[in-house]
């Protein structure tokens, strides 16, 4: 019983210094995210977009949208697409080997044929069937690619390799961008004259309840469903407040894969995307951030706090659990892939301090909390815990949670406030209360079984039902789609 009283006091006490070093680093962040927010806002208050859009000697850039099953919304998908407003721009929908109808309505919808294309392998992909333009010209900048089935990453590289332009733009066809959203991405590749911007990203918002119309959001509405509503606050304090603080600190590791923007020189260079993870967004970053370090290159990845991407979240625990698992299990082949830059300081800040960051707070965050849970049981059973000094620090944890969040949605409404109905702001902070007994139990487990299920080296994607966003003319069905 001793031994097991002086075990159990030891890795409470790790535990809490644990907590202490964690919120520490939560309140750093929030500080440095404070700073980063202001000045990129005061930087491009200014800023008349419209001349990067017309300028004949802009940035040229092509954008990449992988589709599997998307028959459901491709020509609407597509149609946004091709709203954009910009001179140097194509436009490349690669079809990963649908089963369902959508390359046929492609074909239809904006009168594509079959063109010889010489296709040079830059990156390894499974089999390209096909290319395809269309015959009215109103469509000049469209390109189709049917390809077998590899999935998303194998679908990028497929588009990088028809690709024609020195920056390409990787974006999810589901989602929906704001109108200015590629003008605001491509700025910051060309802002700094003395490194070479690598990839830019920009904040990506819930779209479920809210309103879209031809391609376009015509209203935000704040999710009627639970669980979506709650990954909103999730969202607006990850990218409001983390990878701002990041991005000021030069350490960032990860942008969006559902709207990022990147060097095409660069994402060649250093393979292109990984096939044999299934968190490619974030591996991508982490081996191109390492191969300039490796070359001495001076570069930098950059994050701008405006809203630009849409798209809808899971709304259900058995399709957010399998977006967790994922994500958990892309973020420990990522960093079990890159290890030789944990603490290792040739890598400045980003292996001093983001490394070791993901790989205790974010990696095994999930590990040491649910140890903590085991110890707490044990403890109670055995009767050694000391009940008051667990309530308060209990206490204080959910309170600086609930704080936390609570200025994550206060950044929200001094910045862009696209929730403005004053109800809207109190139910976010209803759902800051909410979350630690009703949402983060269940994404715990769900990290949990993503390091079981990566030891058990499961390698699947998965499927991800979604409903389709909300319009005027009627409600979409329930799609299904596989990365």
């Amino acid at each position: 019983m001793i031994w097991f009283e002086i075990a159990a006091g030891i890795l409470i006490d790790i535990i809490y210094i644990y907590g202490i070093c964690m919120l520490i680093f939560y309140v750093l962040i929030a500080v440095v995210s404070i700073g980063e927010t202001l000045r990129n806002y005061k930087k491009n208050s200014s800023t008349d977009y419209s001349l990067l859009a017309t300028a004949e000697n802009g940035p040229s850039v092509s954008i990449i949208a992988p589709a599997y099953n998307e028959g459901m919304g491709i020509i609407e998908n597509v149609r946004s697409l091709l709203s954009i407003y910009y001179t140097n721009l194509e436009i490349i929908v690669v079809n990963d080997g649908s089963r369902d109808n959508s390359l046929q309505k492609l074909i239809n919808a904006y009168d594509l044929y079959r063109v010889d294309f010489f296709v040079e392998n830059l990156l390894r992909t499974k089999p390209v069937r096909g290319v395809y333009k269309s015959v009215n010209p109103i469509y000049k900048k469209l390109v189709v690619v049917d390809k077998e089935n590899g999935g998303k990453s194998d679908a990028l590289n497929a588009g990088i390799n028809i690709s024609a332009n020195d920056y390409i733009v990787a974006v999810d066809v589901d989602c929906v961008l704001e109108q200015d959203a590629l003008l605001k991405i491509i700025k910051p590749l060309i802002d700094y004259p003395t490194k070479r911007v690598i990839a830019s990203g920009g904040v990506v918002r819930i779209a479920n309840s809210c309103v879209v119309e031809d391609g376009k959001l015509v209203k935000v509405n704040l999710p009627g469903n639970y669980l979506a509503r709650v990954q909103t606050l999730e969202y607006l304090r990850s990218f409001l407040l983390g990878r701002m603080a990041w991005t000021r600190l030069n350490g960032l590791l990860l942008i969006s894969g559902a709207f990022g923007a990147f060097d095409k020189e660069i994402v060649i260079k250093c393979g292109g995307y990984n096939t044999k993870t299934v968190g490619e967004d974030m591996e991508l970053i982490v081996r191109m951030r390492r191969y300039m370090v490796e070359i001495n290159e001076p570069h930098c990845v950059k994050y701008i706090p405006d809203p630009l991407c849409w798209t809808e979240a899971p709304s259900n625990y058995k399709i957010l659990g399998r977006q967790r698992n994922r994500w958990m299990r892309g973020t420990i082949e990522t960093l079990l892939t890159h290890k030789i830059m944990f603490l290792n300081k040739r890598f400045g800040l980003m292996g001093m301090v983001s490394y070791p960051y993901w790989f205790f707070f974010e990696m095994l965050g999930p590990v040491v909390e649910f140890l903590g849970l085991i110890t707490f049981l044990a403890a109670t059973i055995s009767g050694i815990i000391k009940w008051k000094f667990f309530i308060a620090m209990m206490c204080f944890m959910i309170s600086f949670g609930c704080m936390y969040s609570a200025f994550a949605i206060l950044m929200e409404v001094v910045s862009f406030h696209q929730y403005k109905r004053p109800l809207d702001i109190a139910k976010l902070l209803l759902v800051a209360v909410l979350e630690p007994f009703l949402f983060h139990p269940f994404v715990l487990f769900s990290s949990i079984m993503g390091i079981v299920d990566y030891l058990r080296d499961k390698k699947s994607w998965g499927e991800m039902t979604r409903n389709g966003f909300s319009t005027n003319m009627a409600e979409l069905k329930p799609r299904v789609i596989n990365g």
